[in-house]
């Protein structure tokens, strides 16, 4: 095992792939795999897992809210509690809200982060769209 897999986790790569030489499921490790659990838990609606109602994020409650401030902010709320509720593997989360592509109908939400076991500083950018909700996967 690697020093990243011992500090930050292994999972299956997400989304799932099969490995065409193996047979086996792709794995991911280290941020690679944190990074892919924050998209998992901003794409998991509540209730929509039946033995954990309680996981994800319930940011599709803001589809079709107008893009005002208060809208803004309850999305940079929702998705602070979430990541502080589901992922542990992280600190200092900063979510911002970022209306460059309003015009298209795309909210980006750049979510910035520190990971706990190695103080590294990390962020991504999540694409969402105010009709349909959720982004299409990377």
């Amino acid at each position: 095992m690697t020093d990243a897999t011992l500090f930050l986790g292994k999972g299956f790569q997400f989304p799932p792939k099969v490995d065409a030489t193996t047979g086996r499921f792709v794995m991911s490790e280290g941020e690679e795999d944190i990074n892919e659990a924050i998209y998992l838990i901003l794409k998991t609606r509540l209730e929509e897992r039946p033995m954990c109602p309680e996981f994800g994020c319930d940011i599709e409650g803001y589809v079709f809210d107008l893009p005002d401030a208060r809208a803004e902010r309850g999305i940079e709320d929702t998705i602070t509690i979430a990541l502080t509720k589901w992922e542990p593997r992280i600190d200092n989360i900063q979510v911002t809200v970022n209306k460059e592509r309003i015009q298209e109908g795309i909210l980006l939400i750049e979510i910035g982060y520190t990971v706990r076991k190695n103080n590294n500083a990390a962020n991504l950018v999540f694409p969402y769209y105010l009709e349909e909700g959720f982004s299409t996967w990377r």
